[in-house]
């Protein structure tokens, strides 16, 4: 591929782009790098009217499509729903309807988001449609005392954030008692986001607040939740809020034709210097020959360093190209972007005054326009979800539209390059959470108990785990148990009180499970964000560069007596890599599967770390420029694991000397973390793993698989689940890598606290397709 091939006219907003794309996809085929082109055909709309006509202001004399009047039939009808439809379906007006219906009855409404930007996107169309005497509001953190004594008094719909029902609203219940009691419809709003420890917070939060409202009002609210495209829908909202939900998951929505390339930079070694790139660089070069193409383009890129570079690399070579006004067609869009910021970029690309937006993977969620004809991925973005969601985001309705993934070196990209069809055909992955783990369990169960006492009937909210987790909080004293006299209400009930100092509300984030995190602060003294003890020593030891919404920070002091990380602003132009000395012990086994000539278990255990030193590496070329000692504490960390055991008999079988076993193990598990968001929602900073030739408990040489967040997050149990597919899929990421000796598309960690040694790729493959291979079968 040439730098720029051309420069046609643009599009322009109201002419489908459909020439353009075939001309610039057929250009792009002759180049080597080219991997696969896949066509979604056009699919016209599919037209339904609800039971009742709808308003007048939200339904603007158009029909509605075939989903959009289920679910307000759905929600008419007080029955919960979880809505999947595809990015762009118009899935906000399935709520809106009912919503404004239900604040014209003189009943309340609850909107919650993963984020203020999308609450208050929300807000401004709601707002826009809602008649005469309907109080539309926004209750977050931005908001003054004033302001949210009004939305309390006042408002009939209140748009917030998952953080501020828990600490705002559920904590302050009394204050809110008459919104509560007439509260008759909960929105949660992308569901996906909602997994791992987040989620399983906020399945909490939202059982806490069917709690209150069920008591103050007689009845709990009717749910509705909407999603980008995810597996087993049904399963992760019924898991949210506790009660059945109706999944509908078929789009009425007209579609345009959609093709979609995949673009492999790195040569058949993997190598970054064969491919005389980065990334980067060939993601700004495949973007501005699409954008040069004259089609609306958006990229996505994996931080915000890497999306500034872009967005510049873009300029520079529509510049080169001789794209007239190439500087002011080009615009990053970051985190922290005001609503009329943002606003004025979806504009700008609508009326094609904008050829080119760069933006993070993080702001995946509040990019919402109809302008865009192609959508660039820097890099695979970890799940199919994920990869649909990012493709959706061109061609609203008829339009058609090009993405285009330029892969990454890593496992999962380069498998995806290998198997191009998968990324079309596989199934997404569900999303996964864990509301029962004691370390999110028992924090929210002693705020219910804050909130109001605690006793038998709350069994429903938090089945076969509640009586088990009273006795635990009153053993910590965190919670202490009265049983009424003859002459009281309910006499003969026990009921169980905070018995904590203070309220445990504010003790509680949302985004960790553990107890007493580290907050990380800012020069001026304020706080940028929290970390899980479980983790300090590993991301925000002295010298660390954290990031924090693509910003680099670097720790300049680790007060562990203040559990606090102290940062200042950093260039950017380097990361720290931990070295650890790691060891693990399996405390209980719930699940064990046998596969051929080895085993697989799933089971609770302790991973003990101790960070010895990191080094510092360029930004750009990875390359060590500076190796740190340190002596910090061990720290453990009580999770969930997935295990593989080979035995004895097997080893000696293969040949395999005490030499070559430890980086046959530890390339295996570099391989199988790197592999697995093919069969759980999670990316490799979600797990951790350890191997070693010979393990006590286990008696064996062993491959362990942890979750990294305290008490698990859900992603072990997938993987046990999905053993057999997650091993023959390892066993074809060490066969089909063309490299000589392991490369990060196979076998190296970007995260690897022993710097990636000692690694052997090549009996790691034998090691596990012995494993796999079926008994009496011939080598």
């Amino acid at each position: 591929m040439t730098e720029v091939l051309r420069t046609p006219p643009a599009t322009g907003a109201a002419t489908d782009p459909g020439d353009a794309i075939t001309a610039l996809v057929d250009s792009l085929s002759t180049d080597s790098r080219f991997v696969h082109r896949h066509r979604d055909p056009p699919r016209p709309a599919s037209h339904a009217d609800p039971k009742l006509p709808l308003p007048e202001a939200l339904a603007g004399g158009l029909r509605c499509w075939s989903h959009q009047a289920a679910a307000i039939d759905a929600l008419r009808d007080a029955t919960s729903i979880v809505l999947t439809t595809p990015t762009g379906s118009g899935k906000s007006l399935c709520y809106q309807a009912p919503a404004l219906e239900a604040a014209q009855r003189g009943e309340h409404v609850l909107m919650v988001f993963p984020t203020k930007a999308l609450a208050h996107d929300q807000l401004h169309s709601l707002a826009a449609a809602a008649p005469r005497g309907i109080n539309v509001a926004a209750y977050d953190g931005d908001c003054s005392p004033e302001e949210r004594n009004w939305v309390r008094s006042n408002a009939h719909i209140v748009l917030t954030n998952p953080e501020m029902l828990h600490l705002g609203i559920l904590s302050n219940h009394r204050r809110w008692e008459d919104f509560l009691r007439g509260l008759d419809l909960v929105v949660v709003d992308e569901l996906h986001v909602l997994r791992g420890v987040f989620g399983s917070h906020t399945a909490n939060v939202l059982r806490r607040l069917r709690r209150l409202v069920e008591a103050h009002r007689g009845r709990g609210p009717t749910f509705a939740f909407t999603s980008a495209t995810i597996g087993e829908p049904g399963v992760l909202s019924e898991a949210m809020c506790g009660l059945p939900t109706a999944t509908i998951g078929q789009s009425g929505a007209p579609t345009g034709e959609r093709t979609t390339v995949l673009w492999n930079p790195f040569d058949d070694k993997g190598d970054r210097e064969a491919a005389g790139s980065s990334l980067n660089i060939e993601t700004a070069r495949v973007a501005s020959e699409v954008a040069a193409g004259g089609l609306r383009t958006l990229v996505f890129c994996r931080s915000r360093r890497a999306s500034e570079l872009v967005a510049n690399e873009v300029r520079v070579r529509l510049e080169q190209a001789g794209v007239e006004g190439a500087h002011g067609l080009v615009r990053a869009y970051r985190a922290g972007y005001l609503a009329e910021e943002r606003r004025e970029i979806e504009v700008a690309l609508a009326e094609d005054r904008l050829r080119c937006v760069v933006a993070t993977n993080a702001l995946e969620l509040g990019i919402d326009v109809d302008g865009l004809d192609a959508v660039v991925m820097s890099g695979f973005p970890g799940t199919i979800a994920s990869f649909r969601q990012q493709v959706g985001r061109a061609g609203r309705g008829a339009r058609s539209s090009l993405a285009v993934l330029v892969a990454g070196e890593d496992q999962l990209d380069q498998w995806i390059m290998r198997h191009p069809r998968e990324a079309f055909r596989r199934a997404p992955e569900p999303a996964v959470i864990n509301p029962d783990n004691p370390h999110v369990l028992h924090p929210h169960l002693g705020c219910a108990a804050d909130e109001m006492p605690l006793t038998r009937r709350d069994e429903g909210y938090w089945p076969d785990v509640l009586d088990d987790a009273v006795r635990c909080l009153v053993l910590e004293d965190r919670l202490r148990v009265e049983v009424p006299t003859e002459r009281e209400p309910g006499a003969g009930s026990p009921r169980a009180r905070w018995a904590g100092r203070g309220s445990p509300a504010p003790t509680i984030g949302l985004r960790s499970a553990s107890r007493g995190e580290f907050r990380i602060r800012r020069p001026d003294g304020s706080v940028l964000g929290t970390v899980d003890s479980s983790r300090v020593a590993d991301t925000v030891h002295d010298g660390a560069v954290y990031l924090h919404q693509g910003a680099a920070w670097r720790v300049c002091e680790l007060d562990m007596a203040d559990r606090t990380a102290h940062v200042e602003p950093d260039d950017g132009t380097t990361y720290t890599q931990t070295r650890r000395d790691t060891s693990i012990e399996l405390l209980d086994e719930s699940g064990t599967a046998v596969i051929e000539q080895m085993a697989a278990h799933l089971g609770r255990v302790e991973v003990t770390t101790t960070v010895t030193g990191y080094v510092r590496k360029s930004v750009d070329r990875h390359e060590v420029v500076d190796r740190v000692d340190l002596d910090l504490p061990p720290s453990t960390l009580d999770t969930t694991a997935v295990w593989w055991t080979f035995g004895a008999e097997l080893i000696d079988g293969l040949g395999l000397d005490a030499g070559r076993l430890p980086g046959a193990l530890h390339a295996a598990e570099h391989a199988g973390i790197g592999i697995l968001p093919l069969f759980a929602m999670c990316d490799r900073w979600d797990v951790g793993g350890v191997s070693t030739p010979w393990l006590a408990e286990s008696d064996a040489a062993t491959i362990v698989i942890h979750d990294a967040h305290p008490g698990g997050a859900g992603v072990a149990p997938m993987a046990f689940d999905a053993a057999p597919r997650h091993l023959a899929a390892t066993l074809e990421v060490l066969r089909s890598c063309p490299c000589e000796s392991g490369c990060p598309s196979c076998v190296q960690s970007p995260k690897c606290g022993n710097g990636n040694e000692p690694l052997d790729r090549e009996a790691a493959g034998l090691l596990l397709a012995a494993a796999t291979r079926r008994r009496g079968r011939r080598r």
